[in-house]
Parts: C-alpha cells; sequence; structure tokens
C-alpha cells in the first residue's frame, strides 16, 4: 500500500491533522523531499519518532506508550511527527500476554486517530489482550476516531483531566481535483465502477453514492465495535457518543466514552495494587443533558452508582400568536403555492439522493433487504448499511449453524471387546455364535460387527 493509498482511503482521523498529512504527501510529491538526516541535525538530536516497546513497571504493570497518527506500518509520516503501526502494536500486545512478569497492562495512548486499515484487527488484539489480562487505557491528550475505535477495545478508559480530548467517532474519505489540470487523464475501464473518482473532474452523482456507502458502511462497523466493547447499543451510541463529536473531559464520562480520571502513575500503581478491579469490562454509563461535575483525582472519579435522571431541554415556548399554516395559504397565496412547490421539489431530491445512496449499500444476496430499506422513505445509507451488515452477520451464523447440523455422526467404535490378548480363532468363533444367536443375524454378519472380519 502507498501512501497516496493511505491518503485516499477512509480515515478516522481529526480533520486538522488529516490536512497536515496532506500537505506533507504534496510537498513530497512536488520532489521537495523531506531530509530527515537535515532536520536531525539542526535539532543537534535524532527525531526519536520510531514507536516504543512495552516497559514493565515495578509490581508486574507492562505499560506500552504510543503516540501519533495511526496506520498499518511505519511510513514517511511517523519518520517526521511519530506515529503508532496498528501491527508493531498488535505484535507488543501479544509478546505482553505471552510475558510470565506481567499481570496488568496499562495503554498510554495519544492519537487524532489515522487511516481505517488495521484499525479492526488491532481493535480486537486489544479486545483479546484485556480477556487475557486486566488491560485499561489511559490518555493525557487526545483519543479520537481511530483511536477511540481501538481504545474502546480495553476494559476501562482514564483520561487524566478536563480538558482531554475524546471521541470524534467518525469516517472521512478526502480527494482533490483539479480540472484545469494540463495533464488530462484518459481511463479504459471494464467495469462500471471503476475508476469511478477521477483526478480532474468531480465526482458524479452515482460515483457519489457508491463513495458514500463505502464511508457509512466502514462507520457501521465502528459503531457496532465502540458499542460492542462499551456495552451499550448502536443506537446509543450515535445518540450519545458519535456523529464526529468531539468531547472534553467530564463531558466524555457523562457520553458514555471514559470511565474515570486518573494520572497515568497513580492507574499503574492502583493496577499493581489490586489488578482484579480492572479484569471484568466496564459498561458505559450514559447521563444524557447532565451538566458537567467538577473533575476529582483517581481511578474512581466517574458517574455516581445512582445517576439523577436525563434532562431535556425542550427549547423556548412558541409565542401565541405564530402564523399558521392555513393563515398563511390565505393571506399570502403566491408565496404559500412558491414554497411549497420549493419544498416538494428539494424533498424529492432528497428522498432521490437517499434511494440511491440506500441503493448502493447492496451487497449480493441481500437485495430485496435494500429495496425494501430504500423505499420505507425514512432509512438512511449509514442506518442501512448498519442493517446489512448485521443481515450479513446472521446468514453467516445461519451457515455455520447448517454446516454444524449437516455433519455427520462421530463413527461407532469397534464391538470388538478389548481383551488383553486377541482371540484365538476358535474363541473368536465362539463368541460370534452366541452374539448372532442375541442379535438374531447372521454368524458373518455378527464376525464383522464385532471386528474379527472385514
Amino acid at each position: 500500500m502507498t501512501l497516496l493509498d493511505l491518503l485516499c482511503g477512509c480515515w478516522a482521523l481529526d480533520a486538522d491533522k488529516l490536512r497536515e498529512l496532506q500537505a506533507i504527501y504534496a510537498t513530497h510529491m512536488r520532489g521537495e523531499k523531506l531530509d530527515i538526516a537535515a532536520i536531525e541535525a539542526r535539532l543537534g538530536r535524532p527525531l526519536a519518532a520510531e514507536q516504543q516497546a512495552y516497559t514493565v513497571e515495578p509490581g508486574g504493570v507492562a505499560v506500552l506508550r504510543m503516540s501519533g497518527v495511526m496506520s498499518p506500518k511505519a511510513n514517511l509520516f511517523m519518520q517526521v511527527s511519530g506515529g503508532i503501526s496498528t501491527q508493531m502494536a498488535t505484535k507488543q500486545l501479544e509478546s505482553i500476554t505471552a510475558d510470565p512478569r506481567v499481570k496488568g497492562t496499562v495503554l498510554a495512548i495519544s492519537t487524532p486517530g489515522g487511516n481505517v486499515m488495521g484499525i479492526p484487527e488491532f481493535s480486537q488484539a486489544i479486545y483479546e489482550a484485556a480477556q487475557a489480562k486486566p488491560l485499561v487505557v489511559h490518555t493525557d491528550d487526545q483519543l479520537a476516531s481511530a483511536g477511540y475505535w481501538s481504545g474502546s477495545a480495553a476494559n476501562a478508559i482514564y483520561i487524566s483531566g478536563p480538558v482531554v480530548q475524546v471521541g470524534s467517532i467518525g469516517v472521512v474519505v478526502s480527494r482533490n481535483y483539479n480540472p484545469s489540470a494540463t495533464v488530462q487523464e484518459e481511463h479504459i475501464t471494464a467495469g462500471r465502477y471503476k475508476r469511478i473518482a477521477r483526478a480532474n473532474e468531480p465526482l458524479s452523482e452515482d460515483s457519489r453514492a457508491i463513495v458514500q456507502a463505502d464511508v457509512d458502511y466502514v462507520y457501521s462497523l465502528m459503531v457496532d465495535d465502540v458499542a460492542r466493547h462499551r456495552g451499550v447499543s448502536a443506537e446509543q451510541v450515535l445518540e450519545h457518543m458519535a456523529d464526529g463529536r468531539v468531547f472534553r473531559g467530564q463531558q466524555a464520562i457523562d457520553a458514555g466514552l471514559v470511565d474515570g480520571v486518573s494520572t497515568l502513575d497513580a492507574l499503574v500503581e492502583q493496577m499493581a495494587t489490586d489488578p482484579g478491579q480492572f479484569a471484568t469490562r466496564r459498561k458505559a454509563r450514559v447521563v444524557a443533558g447532565k451538566p458537567a461535575r467538577k473533575q476529582s483525582e483517581g481511578a474512581g472519579a466517574a458517574h455516581e452508582d445512582n445517576p439523577p435522571s436525563a434532562t431535556i431541554d425542550q427549547g423556548p415556548a412558541m409565542p401565541e400568536n405564530t402564523l399558521t399554516r392555513e393563515q398563511l395559504q390565505a393571506s399570502h397565496t403566491v408565496l404559500f403555492a412558491a414554497l411549497q412547490a420549493e419544498f416538494t421539489a428539494q424533498g424529492a431530491a432528497q428522498e432521490l439522493a437517499r434511494i440511491k445512496a440506500v441503493r448502493a449499500t447492496a451487497v449480493p444476496g441481500h437485495e430485496a433487504l435494500v429495496e425494501t430499506l430504500a423505499f420505507d422513505g425514512k432509512t438512511t445509507a449509514g442506518e442501512a448499511a448498519l442493517q446489512v451488515n448485521a443481515a450479513i452477520k446472521a446468514a453467516h451464523q445461519a451457515a455455520a449453524n447448517a454446516h454444524a447440523a449437516d455433519a455427520p455422526n462421530a463413527a461407532t467404535g469397534s464391538l470388538a471387546p478389548a481383551d488383553e490378548k486377541p482371540k484365538t480363532k476358535a474363541e473368536q468363533t465362539a463368541a460370534a455364535q452366541a452374539y448372532a444367536k442375541e442379535k438374531g443375524i447372521d454368524f458373518i454378519t455378527a464376525m464383522k460387527e464385532m471386528g474379527f472380519a472385514s
């Protein structure tokens, strides 16, 4: 995978950081190569941006520090500004799990997110490591997008203070095109969807719907994983945690994204003293509409056992002299007709775009479901992708169950008695005759069933 493949793919990353990476790549492609040695010489020290190995602190607590943009492998961006290779981090987790010195793990992560390639696998690696040994995540800066997707797989998540940023659950595909490029591109393709994005022209309506469906599908995977990790439904994630929102401090706790506040040292000490308290998965506690409380120290600073009921802001009351639909139609007939036509056209265009986007989520075997959703008048492409994903999972499970049901029964063991020494011919004959008489079968069949003949 090239750097361009990464930049043009799906990202779960802070917008400012993505623009920074695109600027680095643009500089690189103009021929202005980054001279790492010159930068290090000017600084008088190495960049030291490589990913670190875990350390084992007193008390048997492994601490794995990870910082920067996430990607599957080490690349140019990691050289310049640091980063997290999910492949390298997964190997570190495997080593931690196998290390007999380690009785608990703290992942100290600071990341704006990154490319989604490898994130589901890294997330699953954290999930499995947390099942093997107590494992929590701590951040003193930022745990966003792909970083939160992965970090949510830990048994618990802690932040260091009130301005730490968490969340940004969302996916983006970013592209630039230059319609006035001096070099025009021409593509000869086979396949309707080959080269749907061209460098010197904007996306067509169909192409945009296809790209949107792909983004929605990845988003559905992200939402499903966060819901599974945090012990809530996908609907709760969408309502309280997702949509690309970033939360700070207590906001993140009240949204159910974070379990408490602690310094890294205090968390390591608590893990060393009593790792058992971090051995089970914390369930997110969502406190919708609750004002932020004052942050307190210690990993236990989170929700009370019985949080107050959520309050809902109903908005300002409508004035009594509000103009009704009937009054508008009667007193402003021309305006009413114009607005009605405009809104009807706008609604039709929005509905057509919704139908196309939902249809773009279709996969073989689930066309009927997608058609139903496309014409129900309400399902969005993202919601359709979630339902298609659920249908695929259900179909796979049904196929696995059917395969198991069709499996032949285990072979019956030989009826030959397990004597310490083999029977003589005379003993075999006598035994077979007795068995044939008992079962009402012939002598040859009895010999075969008893394992004396084939």
